[in-house]
């Protein structure tokens, strides 16, 4: 007769750690999310019993939130204010980095009354250092040529006029179109610039606009007539 094996158990596979971890994160969950909505039923219920606080907290965000847009609406104030007090004599700007030149430029325009003037300078840039648009609505395209050594330095020539003469316009939608450099300026770059419209901001006409109060249109010739009507038109 064969004997019969016994019978072998089976063994029970026990939960892993893993399902273990997953069981105590999701009761600690549970246990967190319970606690979080019994807080905040307690904090709603005591603000109804006490809706005089809230009314309070409300009242006090409304004015620091006046407070803050007041402080704001100062400093914008001031900020105008000094802009149109801005003032740069030729020495200043003679020792600036070619990149704060066009920022002062750039100044100057919202000294003007461009406030939407912003320097656009850089690689790329096809032509245009400073983009504004001033009270009367034109379009200003502004390209910088700072020279180091000033009147010393090397002049702005035809080349230059022609690159701005290419872009301004077509590419920029200028309606003045304007060169400005504390350096001098070549002859037949001033011709070229009479022939195409641009108009020329050499180192005399910078240092009486940046050391005066007249706007830049105010200083130039032929310049585009106004995009929106005036009180004198």
């Amino acid at each position: 007769m064969t004997r019969r094996r016994p019978a072998t158990r089976r063994r029970t596979r026990r939960p892993g750690k893993r399902k273990q971890q997953r069981d105590a994160q999701l009761i600690a969950l549970v246990v967190v999310a319970t606690a979080v909505i019994s807080l905040v039923v307690m904090v709603v219920n005591w603000l109804l019993a006490h809706w005089w606080v809230l009314l309070a907290a409300l009242v006090l965000a409304a004015l620091a939130g006046a407070g803050w847009l007041y402080g704001r609406q100062q400093r914008a104030r001031w900020d105008a204010v000094r802009a149109q007090g801005l003032r740069y004599a030729l020495s200043e700007l003679d020792v600036l980095h070619h990149a704060k030149f066009e920022e002062a430029v750039r100044d100057l325009m919202r000294r003007d009354g461009c406030s939407d003037a912003r320097r656009v300078g850089g690689g790329g840039d096809l032509g245009a250092d400073v983009k504004a648009t001033d009270p009367l609505g034109r379009r200003w395209v502004i390209q910088c040529k700072h020279r180091r050594h000033g009147a010393r330095g090397s002049a702005v020539g035809t080349p230059d006029m022609q690159v701005l003469n290419g872009t301004a316009r077509p590419v920029h939608g200028a309606d003045v179109a304007v060169i400005v450099t504390n350096g001098r300026v070549s002859g037949p770059a001033v011709t070229f610039a009479k022939q195409q419209r641009l108009h020329v901001v050499d180192r005399q006409m910078l240092a009486a606009w940046a050391s005066g109060s007249r706007p830049l249109w105010e200083l130039l010739r032929a310049v585009p007539p106004p995009r929106r009507p005036t009180s004198l038109s």
